[in-house]
């Protein structure tokens, strides 16, 4: 047994995003629809996300078939066109 989990039969690999947004929260709150709404409909596998508690930023989840192809997803989010992400990792994740 490789390790893998089962949903990685198709080339796929999991990712994690993990982001912190700038200190603009009026321009958040202006972003934040078409944030949510782009990752709702970015047609990317197993994709699972959602706020800190403290609205700080977000991590979000989801299947690609390389690290360039996630940064790619990553790179159209809207606070990202918006330059709203502080910092943010993008890592391969393998959940056990």
């Amino acid at each position: 047994m490789s390790g893998r989990s089962p949903t990685n039969r198709s080339n796929q690999k999991r990712f994690v995003y993990v982001y912190f947004n700038r200190n603009e929260p009026q321009k958040i709150r202006e972003v934040v629809l078409a944030h949510v709404g782009y990752w709702k409909t970015a047609n990317v596998k197993e994709y699972t996300g959602g706020p800190f508690g403290d609205r700080t930023g977000g991590l979000i989840t989801f299947a690609a078939a390389s690290l360039q192809e996630a940064a790619d997803v990553i790179s159209q989010d809207p606070f990202v066109a918006e330059d709203l992400i502080a910092q943010k990792w993008i890592k391969e994740w393998i959940p056990e």
